[in-house]
């Protein structure tokens, strides 16, 4: 086995000692070129791809940044509110074209885009939003409802019939394969572990998922109604009625403004801009327009060296599994990878507050506690504040209660403060189906505990059942400090519970209501800074910087992403949990809780 190790080892090294080669050649010849900015022309109109998700941020690879100089100007909330700001100021730039269709991007992610498009319409300029052969859903519809106009193809699919959330068990399954099940567990609305031990749900978990949608059906129902000048009620009886020629229901309401093909836009934003009907349009996309400098356009920048940190705390929270494991940790919450940034932010004297966003439903109990401790520590020095995103539920919210301040948006998915364990017994699918035969061999008795091979004892259940009830009191104490309260308050909130930012706030177990900007600004005010810059962490690296510091684990992350397989969800969680420490404690949602 250790030949077989040495060897691969080698034939890697020789592998990355090839691929730096042929990196090194392409850094030079990068080098020695460069590339102009992107024209902008008068009358020019600034076109927005908007489907599948809508991050917070997105920082991109050094390989896709030299290979794509706008790499980094890929849609998110960040460069949509950049790009936005600038097409506001741009006396070049008409107007705004955004062309939409199937989003799966969270409601409070949704809600921040929404006040980003209001925000950029107060310039007067113009804002359409049309969709194509794929059609609207309700998140895209929703962002439309702020256009001017509203177009759509007269045959495509128009999505609107309300909000729905799936849930998945696996009971049926692991008993016909043969394996059972261990679970430990706080909190009756805990139910990250129901998929695992039942085959319908409980009511306390379509309690707190009703919640959720009843959340986001008032929102996407206000904008409705706000755009068509109909009632709640009577966009309400719409999204109820048979989604039959649903498109003639959209004219008739007042949902879209016309049926025209991509051409017919075209003309009619010809005559918007009084232009003729032969005339070319200076159409820019949404990418090229990021490289415009802001400064360019009108956008000042505060001239000050005061700044406030930015940490995008993004992903499930685990354990730093080391160089060794062969997956990008940036696609997870680390201890390490956090407190290198909350460091560097501290030592940074133009730093005056540090403004942490977090999306992650949570992770690992012990990793959670860690970070906790590095936020708390560094609000010793700086402002802290938590700034909760789409979701930052349980080991998420845990990490926040090291901040001063907890700010979420109203559609936040947080709270979730309980703990558990989930371990499988194997014996059945071992022994009986494939045939293995195990023997254990031990000094003490606890030696082979997390032993998956066979059941637990009642003595082995207890120790178990004991360390998740001890992990559980930490949560409640270290939201009781937090917040306020006693022990007992935060009991009755805990139980695991799922809530939305709203009800978080009425609950006590956030502070305000908002943004990420929102918790910008808060920061500031308590640096007492009134003029101040952005640096987001973590900062790009370069691809040099890359080559010249990285172990071959590092390197091998970077070059995953280049294949897209690599970075299946699913794909990543195996391996994940295929490297996890036996007997870990969780603080996590159930799964993706998806409003769709």
């Amino acid at each position: 086995m250790t030949f077989f190790k040495s060897f691969l080892a080698s034939c890697l090294g020789i592998f990355v000692t090839f691929v730096l080669f042929i990196l090194t050649l392409f850094i030079f010849l990068i080098a020695t070129s460069s590339q102009p900015l992107p024209e902008v022309k008068d009358n020019g109109i600034l076109t927005i791809e908007m489907t599948g998700t809508l991050p917070a941020r997105v920082l991109p690879s050094p390989f896709e940044t030299y290979f794509d100089p706008a790499a980094g100007n890929k849609l998110s909330l960040v460069t949509l509110k950049e790009n936005l700001t600038k097409a506001a100021a741009d006396e070049r730039i008409k107007g705004v074209w955004v062309k939409a269709n199937l989003m799966n991007a969270s409601w409070a992610n949704l809600q921040q885009a929404y006040d980003y498009l209001e925000e950029y319409k107060e310039s007067g300029k113009f804002l359409y939003f049309s969709t194509d052969d794929i059609g609207f859903n309700e998140q895209s519809y929703y962002l439309a409802t702020v256009a001017d106009s509203v177009f759509s193809p007269p045959y495509t699919n128009f999505e609107f019939d309300g909000f729905v959330s799936q849930f998945t068990f696996y009971t049926n399954m692991l008993d016909k394969i043969g394996i059972e099940p261990e679970i430990f567990r706080v909190g009756k609305f805990k139910s990250a572990v129901e998929p695992f031990l039942e085959t319908s749900a409980s009511p306390e978990s379509r309690q707190q998922i009703s919640e959720i949608l009843n959340a986001a059906t008032v929102t996407f129902t206000d904008a409705v109604a706000k755009k068509t000048g109909r009632s709640v009620d009577e966009v309400t009886e719409l999204l109820d009625s048979p989604p039959v020629n649903r498109l003639e229901s959209a004219i008739e309401f007042g949902l879209i403004d016309e049926l025209m093909f991509e051409n017919e836009i075209e003309n009619v934003i010809r005559t918007r801009m009084g232009i003729g009907p032969d005339d070319d349009l200076n159409t820019i996309s949404f990418k090229n327009y990021g490289q415009i400098p802001p400064a360019s356009v009108g956008v000042s920048t505060p001239s000050t060296f005061d700044r406030i940190a930015v940490i995008y705390a993004d992903g499930p929270i685990m354990p730093d599994f080391g160089s060794e494991t062969p997956f990008d940790n940036n696609a997870t919450i680390t201890s390490e990878n956090i407190k290198k940034q909350i460091d560097e932010a501290l030592n940074s004297s133009s730093v005056k507050a540090i403004v942490v966003h977090i999306n992650s439903p949570g992770g690992s109990a012990t990793t959670s506690d860690l970070i906790w401790n590095a936020l708390k520590t560094a609000s010793d020095k700086k402002p802290v504040v938590a700034s909760m995103g789409s979701v930052a539920a349980s080991g998420g919210y845990y990490i926040a209660m090291g901040a001063d301040t907890v700010v979420a948006n109203s559609n936040t998915i947080t709270g979730s403060i309980g703990i558990f364990n989930l371990l499988f017994n194997v014996k059945e699918l071992t022994e009986d189906k494939i045939g293995l035969d195990f023997e254990v061999v031990k000094t003490h008795q606890y030696a082979d505990l997390l032993d998956l091979t066979t059941p637990f004892t009642p003595a082995e259940e207890r120790v178990i059942q004991q360390n998740v009830e001890n992990g559980y009191e930490v949560f409640l104490k270290r939201v009781a400090e937090s917040r306020g309260m006693s022990r007992d308050e935060v009991n009755e909130l805990a139980q695991g519970r799922v809530w939305t930012g709203t009800a978080a706030k009425d609950a006590g177990l956030i502070d305000e209501l908002g943004s990420i900007d929102d918790a910008i600004t808060i920061a500031a005010e308590m640096a007492g800074v009134e003029e101040y810059r952005i640096e987001n962490y973590p900062k790009a690296k370069g691809l040099f910087e890359v080559i010249m510091s990285g172990t071959e684990a590092k390197v091998y992350s970077y070059i995953n992403s280049w294949f897209p397989f690599m970075n299946n969800e699913e794909v990543k969680n195996l391996r994940m949990l295929m490297n996890e420490p036996a007997g870990q404690n969780w603080m996590i949602l159930p799964t993706d809780i998806s409003v769709r």
